[in-house]
């Protein structure tokens, strides 16, 4: 027996729509973590700020990641934004979707179990990351979907 809730010719929107969703999802999600860190969304201790700064971001880093000496912490701080910044841009824009979907995903799982190290396994549950990751892997199979560049790189034979 098979699930026929999705009738087939509706499958291939439905899959395009999917792939579009976590495209600009994950893309918006790490943009705006970004953002957070370098206070755009206000400053330490505001209504809509995780950290509100760089600092805060980093001292959360060090919680996140006990193991790690000291020296290392501001490394893996400004090495996850990089990664975040350039992750989040590709997805929005679509390009090398599935290498960009692959990457986020270890990156979100990396998170997820330092989040746990760091904080307990609530935290990483309650933010989602285990399904953002899941998300991400999802992505890397589904491919780039619409308003992707890579969508317009296969359609002009690139």
């Amino acid at each position: 027996m098979t699930d026929r809730s999705i009738p087939p010719n509706g499958s291939s929107a439905l899959r395009h729509l999917t792939s579009l969703y976590l495209r600009v999802a994950l893309g918006i999600a790490f943009l705006s973590a970004v953002a957070d860190r370098f206070g755009l969304w206000g400053s330490p201790g505001s209504r809509y700020a995780a950290w509100g700064d760089f600092t805060q971001f980093t001292q959360y880093t060090a919680q996140l990641n006990p193991w790690a000496p000291p020296g290392l912490i501001s490394t893996l701080a400004v090495t996850a934004t990089i990664a975040e910044i350039v992750l989040g841009t590709a997805l929005l824009v679509g390009i090398f979707t599935c290498r960009a979907a692959l990457a986020s995903g270890v990156l979100l799982s990396l998170f997820a179990v330092a989040m746990t190290i760091g904080t307990g396994i609530k935290s990483p549950l309650d933010a989602s990351v285990f399904t953002a990751a899941a998300g991400a892997f999802a992505l890397a199979l589904l491919g780039p979907g619409p308003w992707s560049v890579d969508g317009l790189r296969t359609k002009g034979g690139g």
